[in-house]
Order: C-alpha cells, then sequence, then structure tokens
C-alpha cells in the first residue's frame, strides 16, 4: 500500500484509519474548493473500484432521481455519444460496470484490473455525471413519453412508453417491492423514505422534462458529491483525475441535501393496502373451499439512525437474537404460527437509510388476522425480555457478524465495492466512514456488554417493545385491482387524446419519429476510449492446491482472512425420475431438519454456535465433446472462523450421516416457505426463467433444469406445497409419509458415494486440517479405487423443440427464444459465444431496450446445453420482440457490420471470463472445474479461441444455427395480455401453461 500524501494539490487530508480486519488503509480526503469528499481505501489489489454518488432525496414519487441516474449515461459534454454507457460496456475490460438509485442517494460505480481501462472508465464516468447533456429525446426514451398505438396515426390510441416506466411496471409486479414501499409511505409519512424513488408507473407519468433538468441542476454538483476508490491506484491519482476532468471546473456554492429525521409516532399505527391478485390462482392452490390465505401482515419498527457503529451493531445482534435461524425465538414463533404459510421475505434489519428499520412478519394469512399476527410477535418479544439468550448464544452470534466481517467476498460484486457499499450510507449522511467499516472496536465493546444479562432485554425494550414508532401493515389480495389500474391508465391517456390541440398532435408525432431517427442513427465510436485486444492480459495463474490422494482430500492456502471454507464432495449415483425431481428440494431440507437423535430445533442451535452457513447442492455439467453426457456431483459446504476447523469438519460429517427426514410438519413449514420464494423469484428472474423453457429440449440438463428449477419446477413445487397444507387440513399424513419415505431413499443413494474433503484456508492452518480429518474421518476416508462399482449419474438424451407460454403475476412480458448448436469443444463454440455480444450490441440493445421500451435484452451461447438463447426482461411487449430476435439474425447476414463488431464482442466475453473471485471462490472454482474435466489448459484454450474469432466466423455460424423452423419458444406474460397470448398461442403453436 503507498502511504498517503499529507497535502495533495486541490484536496486536504482528514484522516487516515488502519482496518486490520479488512487489510486497507481507509483515507479521508475533502476538496478545498467544492467540499467534496474522497474516501480511498488502499489495498493491495488490482482490481481498482470507483465509485461518485449524489445525494438525490426526491419529494414524490415520479421516479426523477431513478430516471435521472439513467439519462445522464446517454451522453454528455465531452461524449457526445447518445449511448456511452453502454458502448463503454464493450470497449472495456471491465469487472463490472453500473449505476445504482437508492431511497436517498444514486451512485455510478465501476471496476477493473486494468490500469488504461479504469483511466478510460473514469474519464467517460465524471463526464457523465457532471457535464450531462440530457436530451429531450433522451428522457423521453428512458423516462416516460406519449405516443399513437400506430405511431404515424393521430386517429389511434395513445400509449406510455419508456425503459423505465416499463422497469418500475415490471419491479412493482413484486408483491415484496409493494410490501416494502407500502412500509416506507406507512413509517415515513413526513421524509423521503415515504416515496418510490424508483417511481410509481402511475406517478411516473407526470414528470417534465424541466423538472428533471432542475433535479439535476440541484443535486448533481460536487458539493454534494462522495467519490470512493479502492485498490492499488494512489489516491493522488485519482485526485488528479477529479480535479483536472470535473472539479475545477465548479465552484463552491454550499448545497446542504439532507434527509431529516421522521418525528417519532406517539402511538403504534395500523394499516391495509390492496395488491394486485386473481381469485383463480386460489382456488388452483387449494382445491377446496377453505378461506383464502393470500395476506401479508408485517409489524415494522423505525429505530435509530445509522451514525453510531454501536448502534447499528447491537441492532444486528438483536436481530441475530430474534431471526437468525430456526431455533430463534421469533423466526420459530413465525414458522411454527398457523395464522400464515411462512415468515415475511421483508423479517429482519434494514440499514440502508438514515434510520433503521426493524420488519417482521408473515405471509400466507387470513385476511383478518392482522392483529391476531401483531399480538403473536408482540408476545413473543415480552418472552425474549423475560428469558433472553445465554451468554454463550451471544458470543457465537457474534462471532457470526465477526465473520461477516472479516470475510474476503468478491463472487458477485466486486470485493473492493462491496465494502464501499457498506459504508456509502454513513458518508451520504456525513458521518464517520472509517468508523462504520472498522467494527473491531464495536464487537469488543459488544463482547463486554453481553456480560450484563439485562442488556439485550434492556435493548430489546428500547428499540421494539416499548417503542411506539410502530406500524402493523397488512397487504390483501384484491382481484379486481389490476383491471381498475388497467382502466385508470387507458382512461387518463383517453382524456389527454381528448384534449389534444393540433399543435400538441403534431408535437407527439414529431417527437416519436425524431426519437425513432435518434434510435437508427450511428454514433462515432472513436469519440470513446477503449481497449484493444491487445490490451488483453495473460490468463490468470491457476490457485495452488494440496491433494492427498491418501485420505481424499485437497487443500488450498488462500488469503481468507482468517475463514475456513471445508466441503465433502461426492459424485451423484443414478437416480429414477421422481428422485432427481426430489433432489433440489432434498438439498434445501437437508441442513434444515434435526441430526443426530436431535430434533430441527437443537440441530440448528449448534450450526449457528459452530458456522456462519451450511448448506447442500448439487452441480450437473455435460461433457465438453457432448451436451448429451451428464456427470454430476453431490456438495455440502461450510465456513466458519479457522479457530473451528474441528467443529465445522464434524458438522459436515453429521449432516452427511445422520440427517432425519421424519419431521413431517417441518418438512410441510420448509416447502411452504420454498414455494412462496420461488413464486416472488418470477418478476426478478423471468428473463432466465423464458430461457430455460425456450431450451428445455436441447439437452438432459436443460430439461431437469426447467422441471426443478424453472418454471415447471416452481409449478411442481407450488403442487406439492399444496398436497401438504391439503393433508394437513384433513388431519392426513399420507402424502407427507410418502415424500419422507423418498427423501430417506434419495438421502441413503446420495450418501453412500465415497467423497473426498475440499479445505481452503490460510496456509498456516493446513496441518491443523489434515490432522482433523486424519482423526474425524479415519473409517471414509479412503483410496479412491472404492468407487469403481458406483453406477454414475445417467440422463435420458434428448433434442426436440418446445414452445410454450406461461401466464403469471407480473405486468410485463419475458421472452425467449432458443436454437440447437453445440458444446464447447466443438470448433463452433467460441465464434457463437462471440455472436451473442455482437447480436446485443449491434441490433438487440437498440431494437428491444431503445426502441420496444424494454429493461434488457441480448443473446447468449450456452455451450453446456449446446444451444443458443435470445431474450428481453421487463418488456411491454410480446409478439414484436419474437420478430426483434429474427431480425438481428437477418441483420447479422445482410448487413455490413462496424469494424469494431467483432472486437468489441470478443472483450466482453473476455472481460466475463477473467472476471476474478474472491480467494475462496477462485479455489472453489478451479477444484470443481477439475472434477468436471475443466482443466486451466482446456479454459485456457477456449479463452484463447474467443480472441481469435472473426467476422466470417460470425456470420458463418449464424447462418448455419440460427435458422427460424429450428427455434423454440416461451413467453412469460400475464393475464391483461390475453388476446394476443391467444394469438401467439395459435399462430406459434405453443402451450398455454398457467403458474
Amino acid at each position: 500500500m503507498n502511504a498517503p500524501m499529507t497535502q495533495i494539490s486541490s484536496f486536504e487530508l482528514v484522516d487516515t484509519t488502519h482496518i486490520q480486519s479488512l487489510n486497507l488503509i481507509c483515507e479521508e480526503y475533502q476538496h478545498k474548493h467544492t467540499a467534496a469528499k474522497h474516501y480511498h481505501l488502499a489495498a493491495d489489489n488490482n482490481e481498482n473500484v470507483f465509485l461518485v454518488a449524489l445525494r438525490t432525496v426526491p419529494t414524490d414519487s415520479t421516479g426523477v432521481a431513478h430516471i435521472l441516474e439513467h439519462t445522464s449515461l446517454c451522453g454528455s459534454k465531452k461524449y457526445p455519444v447518445r449511448d456511452p454507457f453502454f458502448m463503454m460496456v464493450r470497449r472495456s475490460l471491465n469487472t463490472f460496470m453500473n449505476a445504482f438509485t437508492s431511497s436517498d442517494w444514486t451512485a455510478y460505480p465501476f471496476a477493473s484490473q486494468s490500469k488504461k481501462d479504469f483511466s478510460n472508465l473514469l474519464s467517460v464516468y465524471l463526464d457523465a455525471v457532471f457535464f450531462a447533456r440530457l436530451d429531450k429525446l433522451d428522457f423521453a426514451q428512458e423516462g416516460c413519453r406519449v405516443e399513437f398505438a400506430e405511431p404515424e396515426n393521430p386517429k389511434s390510441d395513445l400509449v406510455y412508453k419508456g425503459v423505465v416506466f416499463n422497469e418500475m411496471k415490471g419491479a412493482m409486479s413484486s408483491i415484496t417491492s409493494q410490501l416494502w414501499q407500502a412500509v416506507g409511505e406507512s413509517l415515513f409519512p413526513d421524509t423521503t423514505y415515504g416515496h418510490n424513488s424508483g417511481g410509481d408507473p402511475a406517478a411516473i407519468t407526470e414528470l417534465s422534462y424541466e423538472q428533471l433538468k432542475s433535479f439535476y441542476q440541484t443535486h448533481y454538483h460536487p458539493d454534494n458529491a462522495v467519490f470512493f476508490t479502492y485498490g492499488d491506484i494512489p489516491a493522488e491519482e485519482h485526485q488528479a483525475v477529479f480535479e483536472a476532468q470535473a472539479l475545477s471546473h465548479f465552484k463552491k456554492e454550499n448545497i446542504n441535501i439532507q434527509v431529516p429525521l421522521q418525528k417519532a409516532f406517539d402511538n403504534p399505527a395500523r394499516s391495509k393496502k390492496p395488491y394486485a391478485f386473481k381469485e383463480e390462482a386460489a382456488l388452483e392452490q387449494t382445491n377446496d373451499l377453505s378461506p383464502r390465505r393470500e395476506s401479508h401482515h408485517v409489524c415494522a419498527w423505525v429505530l435509530d439512525d445509522i451514525l453510531n457503529p454501536f448502534d447499528v451493531m447491537a441492532t444486528h445482534l438483536l436481530a441475530s437474537v430474534l431471526l437468525d435461524n430456526s431455533s430463534s425465538p421469533l423466526q420459530k414463533a413465525l414458522e411454527t404460527s398457523s395464522l400464515g404459510n411462512a415468515p415475511s421475505p421483508l423479517c429482519g434489519t434494514d440499514d440502508s437509510g438514515l434510520q433503521m428499520i426493524f420488519i417482521c412478519g408473515l405471509e400466507g394469512c387470513e385476511e383478518h388476522t392482522q392483529a391476531e399476527v401483531e399480538q403473536l410477535i408482540l408476545n413473543t418479544l415480552a418472552d425474549v425480555a423475560k428469558q433472553p439468550p445465554s451468554r454463550e448464544k451471544l458470543e457465537s452470534l457474534l462471532d457470526q457478524l465477526e465473520l461477516q466481517q472479516r470475510e474476503i467476498s468478491g463472487d458477485g460484486h466486486p470485493y473492493g465495492l462491496q465494502i464501499i457499499l457498506s459504508g456509502l450510507a454513513t458518508a451520504m449522511h456525513r458521518g464517520n466512514v472509517s468508523s462504520s467499516l472498522n467494527v473491531d472496536s464495536v464487537l469488543e465493546q459488544l463482547r463486554e456488554k453481553i456480560t450484563d444479562t439485562n442488556f439485550i432485554p434492556g435493548l430489546l425494550k428500547r428499540l421494539l417493545i416499548n417503542n411506539f414508532h410502530r406500524v402493523t401493515l397488512s397487504l390483501n389480495p384484491d382481484e379486481d385491482l389490476a383491471e381498475r389500474e388497467i382502466q385508470a391508465e387507458a382512461k387518463k391517456l383517453a382524456d389527454i387524446k381528448s384534449k389534444l390541440k393540433d399543435k400538441s398532435v403534431k408535437e407527439i408525432l414529431s417527437t416519436t419519429k425524431a426519437l425513432e431517427e435518434r434510435q437508427a442513427s450511428t454514433d462515432d465510436p472513436e469519440i470513446l476510449p477503449k481497449v484493444g485486444i491487445e490490451d488483453v492480459p495473460d490468463p490468470a495463474k491457476a490457485p495452488e492446491s494440496k491433494h492427498n490422494h491418501k485420505n481424499r482430500s485437497c487443500f488450498y492456502p488462500q488469503g481468507t482472512n482468517g475463514i475456513a471454507y471445508h466441503q465433502f464432495v461426492s459424485p451423484l449415483c443414478n437416480l429414477n425420475a421422481e428422485e432427481l425431481a426430489l433432489l433440489g428440494l432434498h438439498n434445501r431440507l437437508l441442513t434444515e431438519l434435526g441430526c443426530n437423535g436431535q430434533n430441527y430445533l437443537h440441530t440448528q442451535e449448534l450450526q449457528a454456535s459452530i458456522c456462519g452457513d451450511l448448506n447442500a447442492y448439487h452441480s450437473l455439467r455435460a461433457s465438453i465433446e457432448n451436451e448429451q453426457t451428464v456427470s454430476g456431483y453431490y456438495t455440502i459446504s461450510t465456513k466458519g472462523l479457522a479457530n473451528r476447523h474441528q467443529g465445522l469438519i464434524e458438522l459436515l460429517d453429521r449432516t452427511r450421516h445422520d440427517v432425519r427426514f421424519d419431521e413431517h410438519q417441518r418438512i410441510a413449514e420448509l416447502i411452504a416457505q420454498s414455494a412462496s420464494r420461488a413464486q416472488r423469484s418470477v418478476t426478478g428472474q423471468g428473463h432466465g426463467l423464458a430461457m430455460t423453457c425456450a431450451s428445455q429440449g436441447m439437452s438432459p440438463i436443460a430439461k431437469l433444469q426447467h422441471q426443478t428449477s424453472g418454471m415447471q419446477g416452481i409449478s411442481n413445487l407450488k403442487q406439492l406445497d399444496a398436497d401438504l397444507q391439503s393433508g394437513i387440513a384433513n388431519k392426513t399424513d399420507e402424502r407427507a409419509a410418502k415424500l419422507s419415505d423418498t427423501l430417506v431413499a434419495l438421502d441413503n443413494k446420495v450418501k453412500a458415494q465415497q467423497f473426498e474433503v475440499l479445505s481452503i484456508a490460510e496456509a498456516r492452518d493446513e496441518n491443523a486440517i489434515q490432522t482433523i480429518l486424519s482423526n474425524t474421518l479415519t473409517n471414509q476416508l479412503t483410496d479412491s479405487s472404492t468407487d469403481e462399482n458406483v453406477v454414475r449419474l445417467a440422463l435420458d438424451h434428448i433434442r426436440q423443440s418446445h414452445r410454450e407460454i406461461w401466464i403469471c403475476n407480473s405486468q410485463v412480458n419475458f421472452c425467449a427464444k432458443a436454437y440447437p448448436t453445440v458444446p464447447t469443444a466443438h470448433s463452433d463454440a467460441a465464434a457463437l459465444t462471440v455472436l451473442g455480444g455482437v447480436l446485443r450490441n449491434g441490433f438487440l440493445h437498440t431494437a428491444i431496450r431503445e426502441q420496444g421500451g424494454a429493461y434488457g435484452g441480448g443473446a447468449s451461447q450456452d455451450s453446456s446445453s449446446a444451444c443458443f438463447r435470445f431474450y428481453s426482461y421487463r418488456d411491454p411487449r410480446l409478439e414484436e420482440t419474437l420478430n426483434d430476435f429474427d431480425r438481428s439474425i437477418d441483420w447479422l447476414l445482410k448487413a455490413e457490420l462496424p469494424k469494431q463488431a467483432v472486437e468489441e464482442a470478443i472483450l466482453g466475453v473476455v472481460s466475463s471470463i477473467d472476471k476474478p473471485a474472491s480467494p475462496a471462490g477462485t479455489a472453489k472454482q478451479h477444484f470443481h472445474n477439475l472434477l468436471f474435466g475443466r482443466t486451466p489448459e482446456i479454459l485456457n484454450e477456449f479463452r484463447a479461441q474467443i480472441l481469435d474469432v472473426s467476422e466470417a466466423d460470425i456470420r458463418r455460424v449464424a447462418k448455419d444455427y440460427l435458422q427460424p423452423e429450428k427455434a423454440s419458444i416461451a413467453v412469460l406474460s400475464h393475464s391483461a395480455e390475453q388476446q394476443s397470448i391467444n394469438d401467439l398461442s395459435q399462430r406459434l403453436e405453443m402451450e398455454v401453461l398457467a403458474l
């Protein structure tokens, strides 16, 4: 790490803190002239991260901050092209690029391992944020506009179009999102948290271009900005760029945007709100006349502000006491209550705003039980105050909080970005960022505090029991709401049209035409900086590992910051169809049931005292030569502090051998929770589900994915839940007993296979781990020759087309097409992989997002299932999008490609291949790749083939494989599209199914 300078040009050093648990130095600076803050997290990591955030505090739900986030990335003073953000995505080796709108801030982050690329992206981001063009046509495209349904026919109806408008229609289709928004409105009637910062679709239509520009002028100034950087580039290098390219052009304006504290309630409140629900779904689910259980009842409290790290950590400790696992008192009360089907997905503490929130409750309730759910929660809190957890339990919970602080993650967002985001809310509310990140001293304080038996009861009474800033909220089903909303939107548009003057009609027509011309225009990409093929680095080296073949173990010495990761990994044997269908459910249940003769409550307590995570999963991959040949492995995995090696390994051993599947009531509860979670997930992952559905006939793995975790799997899980609940209601146990027997047989097959141990930890832990393995698993870790008679997993071959439409609870659509192609080892796989980027960059982005109004769309090769897939995400269209997929192929085969098109697509693929994982994630990837025959040599050879793809290769594979008659099609839609669904079903011979 580089030592900070005490005086750096236009910045002054305010503070320096070494944060040992994160292995970094936090340097705080302030710009002399504008008062902009810069926090530099100096670390020995070449994945450098940048983020600039602005305090954005909307006073309504028009989505102004969200639409501004989109529009600011549509061209700037230095880079006057209409799409610099998406153009840079493909002219870069970034490991992350995005922008976020939160409830009270907007942030623009990126990350890269290339210093040249980092410099390029920094220039574009700074100009986009501080010198945005905010073209009116970009506002019309990204926000919301009115057009005639037939664009050139003013006699046709008016319709709303816009990317954010459709994005938020999709987002607010989620019941969880509606519930969260209702909580904010109820708890914060006087502050920005009572508004929908992303935008309520009904309110988005009211935002004007002038309001957008005014919001930009008052919020996007360096006075109101906070810069974060992370990595091995010194702070002074960043600051020189900040000054030259942005800050020197501004003067101090003493902008002081802030969120006030919400005035506390004098008395608790109750509130009820409707959400759209169709009665047919309820009848299908229950199959009887029992009362409808589709309401959500939650209690929510406003707690302390986030500026005191001790208060924040103490609140998280209290939440862990109440909700950490199924043996925790409040979690247990919610899971076992007959008042609902499952705990609310919002259960827990939120610290993303100025004031923390605690929420708990139930989903799947009868509408009239709001008061009963409230009383259940309050009674449970009172019981905990009388009988608080033991000191040993609290020590274990603090260990979990320490593990969360220590863990070097980065398998999702880059590690540096995750650290930045953990301190961002504090920075935006002008708190002490280094204190919010450096929680070791806070943990020490808490370890001292819990020696006082009155600490938890006192905290519980202050924050929850005696805190009247509480609302009990119900979200109740309304089967007519969706139709009323559609009619209200239609009436609003009809009213607008009835009042249109000739001048307004001409403006709509001219705007539509101008936007169409703008979207069809081609900007000069050379205005933007870029990296090229010559800048692609050599492949990363494989991590070091040590295999002990005698005791079947593998150790990876990695810098894990004092955390240990252990896995038991065994090959999957052959399973019958029923067992395959239940394998994912078996995984979910394995770590949630009783063990070693004890019930699940005792087992949950034991797990919590040892580890920070325990899960089971299976992984299937096709041969790189043939997608029909499949192999699979079963893994039980855990992690914890390194002083717990013995306990972690013993816990894995116990979980592998002694799980009980006779806890029928517990199994029914877990299935109800899983079914609810799966149905909620559709609006967030609809594009993935559509692609899985479209490709279900391409390979055995694709078929199994659709049947277990795809739309068919969600439907199957929903039906299983209904069957079990019906049995409980009728006081019969036949279905539960049969399920238990099948799970036992499946578990016996899985655990009969010989396993290998994977361990990842600091190098100094190797000998201790080997000793523990030898002493603990002496009779189980034997030579691999014992595997010779195992009948390995085999799936039936399949290669056929499918065409399905699924109707689900959504206000938008998800479309997909799939074509049979080739597996990884085939010489065309690389060209097909690059083809996805060429089609997305050159055609699909413009046609589906900009012109069609969907939130996203693209194409990709899935070599594991040997198919090429198109998709759209949160899409207002159906057939037009399916046609756009076909048009993209015609465009590629007939048009002259821009000279940079193939190179940009190659850079995108290589960037995704080279994206770094965490130290533990890198080791896990390497180990499991080897199990499936994906050696570093094979992976690097494929990477080299990607770099050699030519334009001729792209055209050839598109012509050979993307033939219309071979397409499989899948659509996820909703009942409001019934006429379009009927038309598609008849014309394309698609089967219509309901979730």
